[in-house]
């Protein structure tokens, strides 16, 4: 057997990871840090929407989580070499939009976005992180990482919507329509970076798997909607 037959018998299975200084990495770190600069500003706005003292320190709690990742981030994108302040400017628009087109307006609302709506942006940037460098990779899981604040919601709505059918069927278009707007922003945002469309391909092994991807968003966003009392 020649050296290179051998060679082909012990390959790593996986695909290689890319490079750590690719440039998909700045614009995916500069996404999440304008990420969670807005969602501290949206879960300080709907705190006030909280009907009672415990949800107002809930919402808060998960608001100052949100800007600790926020550091992590800039310190991260700033040990690059990077301007955090203008590689977030990029991409404001798109995220404003999702938030604008997601208002909610009841406490409940409020509610379901928080445990759903962030959930899927978690689950989009995670799947990307499958197809980094591990020093990359850590930062991008340690942001996301799911706090335990966020789990009084499932009580609350679980409570609300065991009470009453009419608020389980608002609740379960509104999560519907948190799942296709978040698609839809991120499709802009991948049509606007192809830095970034490089990261889903590698974390996603080719465009042919893109709508698998987009599947397996689905699929947990079903997960959760039971996990809420909602399907």
């Amino acid at each position: 057997m020649s050296s290179l037959s051998r060679a082909d018998d012990v390959a790593d299975p996986h695909p290689p990871r890319l490079a750590a200084d690719h440039p998909g990495v700045n614009e995916l770190f500069a996404i999440l840090a304008y990420g969670e600069v807005a969602a501290f500003y949206r879960l300080t706005d709907e705190a006030r929407m909280a009907p009672n003292l415990r949800g107002r320190i809930s919402m808060a709690r998960m608001a100052a989580a949100e800007m600790g990742h926020f550091e992590l981030l800039h310190d991260a994108l700033q040990s690059r070499g990077v301007d955090v302040v203008s590689a977030m400017s990029k991409y404001t628009s798109a995220l404003d939009n999702y938030h604008r087109l997601t208002t909610p307006s009841t406490w409940l609302e409020a509610l379901v976005k928080t445990y759903i709506g962030d959930a899927l942006a978690a689950d989009f940037y995670l799947e990307i992180a499958d197809g980094l460098p591990d020093e990359v990779a850590d930062v991008v899981r340690a942001v996301l990482a799911e706090t335990a604040h966020s789990q009084f919601v499932v009580a609350e709505v679980r409570a609300a919507v065991n009470n009453s059918a009419k608020q389980r069927s608002r609740l379960a278009l509104w999560s519907r329509r948190l799942l296709g707007e978040a698609i839809t922003q991120a499709q802009y945002v991948l049509a606007d970076h192809d830095e970034l469309v490089d990261l889903v391909v590698a974390g996603t092994d080719g465009l042919t798997q893109l709508s698998g991807f987009f599947d397996r968003l689905q699929r947990t966003h079903d997960e959760r909607m039971r996990e809420l009392g909602l399907a």
